[in-house]
């Protein structure tokens, strides 16, 4: 994707995510070349991008509409605390070695990619890495299929740029307090803490949202070396 495209990627994102644009709410193309300072082919790229990841529908005749709406994100992280939870106390009760080291890796790369304070697409990715491998470690194949379906990426990165520091020490620390959970073997401990860490993700949205309506300044990742 070029750079043109990612600055409307992120611009509709932010848009969408904070409310701005609401579910139903056409995109025109021409607006968001004008006001990110491009042309309407990176618009197109960014929003075919959007459509593949559930936040936009291409229709015929009328182009993108937002599909995505605040409550409809606040379900998807309630199946997530539901069906994630559910996971890692089954990844518990089987403390499969391999997957210890793993998670344990992922809980490094994490926490060195939080010391440089400069990659949220990487931290982005290693995080839903750690969180797939929590399903994988559950030998539970549905659960697993069922996943990418309810993390939406663009949800997860967006929360991650407006953590403030102290909300993602907590994130990191919880990585970590789920494998201890997981090598104890205690399933109980490992539900309620990745029931703690979704929700704590979503009261992290929810603010950025009500910042973002008030027109507050949220903080980056930047903050957080």
């Amino acid at each position: 994707m070029s750079l043109a495209s990612e600055l409307a990627y992120e611009a509709l994102v932010s848009d969408i995510l904070s409310g701005a644009y609401p579910m139903g709410h056409r995109i025109r193309e021409e607006e968001v070349a004008a006001r990110v300072g491009t042309s309407r082919t990176p618009v197109r790229e960014a929003l075919r991008r959007l459509n593949a990841e559930g936040l936009v529908d291409l229709q015929p005749h009328r182009g993108a509409v937002v599909q995505t709406a605040m409550y409809q994100i606040e379900e998807l992280y309630e199946l997530r605390a539901l069906l994630e939870g559910y996971g890692a106390a089954q990844a518990a009760g089987r403390r499969a070695e391999a997957d210890l080291v793993e998670l344990g890796e992922l809980c490094d790369s994490m926490d060195a990619v939080v010391d440089r304070g400069e990659d949220v697409g990487e931290l982005t990715a290693l995080n839903l890495a750690f969180h797939r491998q929590v399903q994988v470690a559950a030998g539970i194949d549905r659960i697993v299929g069922a996943l990418p379906g309810l993390t939406v990426r663009p949800l997860v990165r967006e929360t991650f740029r407006h953590y403030t520091p102290q909300e993602l020490a907590r994130s990191m620390r919880q990585h970590r307090e789920l494998v201890e959970a997981i090598a104890a073997g205690d399933g109980e401990w490992a539900r309620s803490v990745m029931s703690a860490h979704i929700y704590a993700g979503r009261a992290a949205l929810l603010r950025r949202q009500k910042e973002a309506s008030g027109g507050a300044a949220g903080s980056g990742l930047s903050g957080a070396r």
